[in-house]
């Protein structure tokens, strides 16, 4: 027996609503942090201290770049924050932006020891708490909320060891850095995350471990700053930390939604530079 065929409005009106539910669902995922394979029950040994002989990496930068962005973040309350020193090296102005098309400059101290700066504002967020100096261990988790590509997005990674990174462009500058492999990142993020750099490394307690620095897209690494360097910078700024509150706990299934609070705390902010 042959079923009667649905009117042509009847299959035109399913139609629609399934593309808008999928339209819908497809937008409530778009900016949502794939989950990360599965982590080790235990943590892996302890990380060696850094040493002439760790293993080399190179990162290329333009050497005359202009204007453009990366992310800092808070570590008092008062308007101090870290950035990476490569995002503000050179720039005429350096603002941080606390809102669309709102910005305030910011005074900058560059760390003569690493790639890391110190920005000074008129008011600030709360503070992102520092890791205390405790050891590493291989395979811990870190994650990096930041601006990639100029848009808000975070990855996370997982240590694998120490480098001696050389920045070559502006000058060669080996330095001893973490080497974190990439475990998950924001939906949608193009290869490169261009941007990121100055977003903190925070490790599973919320607290940070050191600043985002560099990308090796080919490699699935993401390099930062050690948490040695971190208390260097900021004592050679002449910042002395009052104990802040704790982090709140980060884990591989709400790292995207600890992401987004810092940034609307404008505890994560992006940074300008104009004029180099």
């Amino acid at each position: 027996m042959k079923l009667p065929r649905p009117p042509d409005w009847l299959i035109y009106l399913a139609v629609v609503g399934a593309l808008t539910w999928a339209a819908i669902a497809a937008q409530d995922r778009a900016d949502v942090p794939p989950a990360p394979p599965p982590m080790p029950a235990l943590p892996g040994p302890p990380l060696a201290p850094a040493s002439p002989f760790d293993p080399a990496a190179v990162v290329k930068t333009p050497a005359t770049p202009g204007p453009g962005t990366g992310a800092a973040f808070s570590v008092a309350a008062g308007g101090v924050w870290l950035t990476a020193r490569h995002v503000v090296e050179g720039c005429a102005r350096v603002a941080v932006v606390v809102a669309p098309g709102s910005a305030v400059a910011a005074a900058v101290r560059m760390d003569p020891s690493s790639d890391t700066a110190v920005l000074f504002t008129k008011g600030g967020a709360p503070a992102v708490p520092l890791a205390p100096p405790t050891l590493l261990r291989q395979g811990a988790v870190a994650f990096h909320p930041g601006f990639p590509g100029g848009r808000a997005g975070e990855a996370a990674s997982r240590l694998v060891g120490r480098r001696r990174l050389t920045t070559h462009g502006r000058g060669a500058r080996p330095q001893p850095v973490l080497a974190w492999a990439q475990i998950g990142r924001t939906a949608d993020l193009p290869a490169s995350l261009a941007g990121l750099s100055g977003a903190p490394a925070l490790d599973g307690a919320g607290q940070a471990v050191g600043v985002t620095i560099a990308q090796a897209p080919r490699r699935g690494l993401i390099y930062t700053t050690t948490p040695g360097s971190l208390r260097a910078a900021l004592a050679a700024a002449g910042v002395r930390l009052a104990p802040g509150a704790a982090g709140e706990p980060i884990t591989v299934a709400n790292y995207g939604r600890v992401a987004d609070d810092l940034r609307r705390d404008l505890r994560v902010v992006p940074v300008v530079c104009l004029g180099r």
